[in-house]
């Protein structure tokens, strides 16, 4: 006599959805969090997300046998003399010099407020030397952020007011106001003293202030001028954090002038000044 084979009844366990969770000690209640513990707490480096490095498209900036000029009485002062110099994308440049070196004179053309005696200057390649002034001044407003040595913060306007101010300027929507100021101040530090006003704030708070203003319309170039020049050591490595920071998140190239030698490792190029030349 035949028997036949009856596949068995699965239970009512077995039926359950295979990504059910499985069964297992449940996990111990969770502590709440207070101030007192975050304050507390030890420091862990923030995770940074994976950002993929930009395209490299060509130089940031070109600089091609320039020279600048001024007249003084029957004479001229001969402050540039053939400045050739290649900054390329998410570089951290440094333009070493003393003082009257012509590091400035140079920054301010990159920038586009002054024009050379004769050579070029191409921003992506946009002959900076050729535009006017309402065309360099629309490229500013969109494409380049500035650093000044002396902060150049609105002293009645709070932290948060300073860089909603830029954003103002650069027409940006005010829907992203909100969201975009708080990222650039946390991103400098100042998530706390976002609503201090600048005499309520140290010379390294400020400078992250100016900081802050200055990457909010997302330029692609950021130039500095002597950022460190009124900063201790300490604070003076603070800023230069904050700038590796901001290449490595905002995907920016930075180009800034300096006479301190003690923030010169943390540069990708150094082009030193001598006298309106390049000595290496």
């Amino acid at each position: 006599m035949m028997r036949w084979l009856r596949k068995p009844v699965q239970s009512k366990e077995a039926e359950a959805p295979s990504d059910a969770p499985a069964s297992g000690p449940t996990d111990a209640p969770a502590q709440p969090i207070t101030d007192e513990s975050v304050e507390h707490a030890p420091q862990v480096p923030e995770a940074k997300p994976i950002v993929p490095k930009p395209k490299d498209e060509g130089p940031v900036l070109i600089v091609r046998e320039v020279h600048r000029s001024f007249p003084v009485g029957g004479g001229e002062i001969h402050v540039l003399k053939g400045i050739n110099m290649e900054v390329r994308p998410g570089q951290l440049v440094m333009l070493k010099g003393r003082s009257g070196s012509g590091k400035t004179t140079l920054l301010n053309m990159l920038g586009g407020l002054d024009q050379p005696s004769s050579g070029e200057i191409l921003f992506r390649d946009q002959p900076l030397h050729q535009l006017n002034d309402d065309k360099r001044t629309l490229l500013r407003r969109n494409q380049i952020g500035f650093i000044f040595q002396a902060y150049a913060l609105l002293p009645l306007l709070s932290a948060w007011e300073n860089v909603e101010l830029s954003l103002r300027m650069a027409g940006v929507p005010q829907s992203e106001w909100k969201k975009r100021v708080t990222h650039c101040l946390e991103l400098v530090g100042l998530g706390k003293r976002m609503f201090h006003r600048p005499f309520e704030l140290s010379g390294g708070e400020q400078q992250r202030v100016a900081i802050a203003k200055a990457i909010a319309h997302r330029p692609q170039l950021l130039l500095a001028d002597e950022p460190t020049a009124n900063l201790d050591s300490q604070m003076g490595a603070q800023v230069m954090s904050v700038f590796k920071n901001i290449i490595h998140t905002e995907q920016m190239t930075i180009c800034m002038t300096t006479h301190d030698p003690t923030i010169l490792e943390v540069a990708d190029h150094v082009y030193e000044m001598v006298d309106g030349r390049f000595i290496n």
